[in-house]
């Protein structure tokens, strides 16, 4: 009877120093899996500015091509991927730009879009842990495209 109730004695501690090494690493597993999502959000959208400026940089070089037509190609095209038309403003079209080929200067068009990221769940968990600081603020994004003009 004695050894019975010594062993559920010993069951009855390991059951709460599992409870509460549970309590103390859980938050940790948790905060670095929502990192490894958001960090990957975070590329894809990269990826898409990227590909945006890019097929920019496809109709900006085309002639009779104007700025308005080059921002809307990258508009629709960050539209398809799913953002949000926050960087209407933020794509600059450079139609004037120079390359190097060969030697030789050539004229070339660049498209550069600037796009604010913000983390939709480690900016919350960021403002927990640090209060009243400026670690939610938004991440601008820069994606650039330099192709050389096609000949008139």
């Amino acid at each position: 009877m004695r050894k019975h109730r010594s062993l559920i004695r010993r069951l009855a501690g390991q059951r709460g120093q599992a409870l509460i090494e549970t309590a103390l690493t859980l938050p940790i597993v948790l905060v670095i899996s929502i990192s490894i999502f958001e960090f990957g959000r975070a590329l894809q959208v990269w990826q898409l500015l990227t590909n945006a400026a890019r097929e920019g940089a496809r109709v900006a070089v085309l002639p009779g091509s104007t700025p308005a037509i080059v921002q809307q190609r990258a508009l629709d095209y960050m539209a398809a991927g799913g953002l949000q038309n926050r960087a209407l403003n933020q794509i600059n079209v450079q139609s004037n730009a120079q390359i190097i080929m060969s030697g030789t200067p050539v004229s070339a068009s660049q498209v550069t879009i600037s796009y604010p990221f913000n983390f939709m769940l480690l900016n919350p968990i960021m403002q927990l842990i640090v209060r009243g600081s400026r670690v939610g603020a938004p991440i601008t994004m820069t994606a650039s495209a330099l192709m050389r003009n096609e000949a008139p």
